[in-house]
């Protein structure tokens, strides 16, 4: 049978299906279709309000933390320059009324600093002459209380509870000795020239830093904080300024009380030490004195020295009493100047004086411990000055807080949409 005999309806279906299976390779041979992107999801983060506002605080806080601490190290580690200039700054806190008062008569400001920085020399050398002069005077005799101290308490661990033997009392001394031998031998005695040699290089370049910087800061203060004022941006510089200083003026107060404070602290021990008859009186009154400007723990350390001095010279009778004399001029002076004079001027807690020693400790030790408070007490006022804009040691925090509380209350009620008039129910009136 041929086409033309085949039916015409099995002849229109051989058409379709040839025509779709053209179709169907047509469409397999040709270029696929481009992918079509969506929408870019550049939202936030559909997560809970706590952990969005955590996540932004913790961040904040460990970048802040990060460049606190690289202030740190690089103020630790440039400290053969940075300490001096921070002494400096106490100084210059301390003396720089003396110098406006020499401009205020007429004297300019340059040689008004020469002037006090000359004088403030004169009076160190001389007060460590007269100190010098009065342990050489006793020294000897102090050697002599320091044999027989020996000597009592050989005699005390021989007839006393211990009954110690003479062999045991030279093996024990034998030991120390060998103990002090062995930390010197192997080089150790040059290592630790070498070490002295490069502690009293720093001390006469850090003398002369304070010297200069001193001098130049009384002299030249004004024009140097203003010149770093102008590193500032321009909308920045009118706080900047401002801080700058509040910070001074809380530096200021904080040195004189501190200074008052020592000085009270070396007349009253002094004062101890002259009715028991301890030698050295000057010489503990200025270790005390210095020992002050390390707030808690500096003169109480310097008491100690009156105490073994006592017990040395007077034995512990003597040593009892003076101890007696140091613990209550520190509960004179922590009890009543402290609270008084920092609450006052510098508005600093005692807990906030313990920890700047702590972290001043832990960063440059001794250093570090002289110089944390006024830094934690600079930093308070600015504070301060910057987050309510009060005056330093003028103003109770729970007053403020309570008043503040008071505001926010008024503020809040002046806010609510007035009640419609009508019907009020119950409410009594006004």
């Amino acid at each position: 049978m041929t086409s033309e005999d085949e039916p015409p309806e099995q002849h229109r279906f051989a058409e379709r299906f040839a025509h779709q299976w053209a179709q169907s390779r047509a469409e397999r041979r040709a270029e696929p279709p481009p992918v079509e992107a969506g929408t870019t999801n550049l939202a936030r983060a559909q997560v809970p309000y706590g952990v969005d506002l955590a996540a932004a605080w913790s961040w904040r806080f460990l970048v802040i933390a990060a460049a606190g601490y690289l202030i740190l190290w690089l103020l630790a580690f440039f400290a053969v320059i940075t300490v001096p200039v921070a002494i400096a700054l106490l100084i210059s806190a301390l003396v720089g009324p003396l110098v406006h008062r020499l401009h205020g008569i007429g004297v300019p400001r340059p040689l008004g600093a020469g002037i006090v920085v000359l004088a403030g020399i004169t009076t160190v050398a001389l007060l460590l002459t007269f100190v010098g002069a009065q342990v050489a005077a006793g020294a000897s005799d102090l050697a002599d209380s320091v044999v027989q101290g020996i000597e009592q308490i050989r005699n005390w661990l021989k007839n006393g509870p211990l009954h110690a033997s003479d062999t045991q009392i030279n093996d024990a001394l034998a030991g120390m000795q060998d103990a002090i031998t062995d930390s010197t031998a192997e080089g150790g005695v040059l290592t630790r020239t070498a070490e002295v040699g490069t502690a009293l290089g720093h001390a006469v370049a850090g003398f002369f830093i304070v010297l200069f910087s001193t001098y130049f800061f009384l002299a030249d203060g004004s024009r140097i904080w203003a010149w770093t004022v102008r590193l500032a941006p321009r909308a920045a510089r009118q706080r900047m300024d401002d801080s700058g200083w509040v910070a001074w003026s809380s530096l200021t107060k904080f040195v004189r009380a501190t200074v008052l404070v020592a000085a009270v602290d070396a007349i009253g021990i002094m004062l101890v030490a002259v009715i028991l008859g301890v030698p050295f009186v000057l010489a503990i009154g200025v270790l005390v004195f210095l020992g002050a400007f390390v707030p808690m723990v500096g003169a109480t350390v310097a008491g100690t020295v009156a105490v073994l001095v006592a017990l040395v010279d007077q034995g512990p009778l003597t040593a009892l009493l003076m101890l007696g004399g140091v613990i209550l001029v520190q509960q004179i002076e922590g009890h009543v100047l402290q609270p008084f004079l920092m609450g006052r001027f510098v508005s600093l807690h005692p807990l906030g004086v313990i920890l700047a020693i702590g972290c001043g400790v832990l960063v440059a030790g001794i250093v570090g411990a002289l110089i944390a408070v006024p830094l934690a007490a600079s930093l308070n006022a600015v504070v301060q000055h910057l987050a309510s804009h009060t005056e330093v040691g003028s103003d109770d925090p729970e007053e403020e807080l309570e008043e503040d509380q008071v505001a926010l209350h008024r503020e809040g009620a002046a806010a609510e949409p007035p009640e419609p008039e009508g019907d009020h129910g119950d409410r009594p009136d006004a």
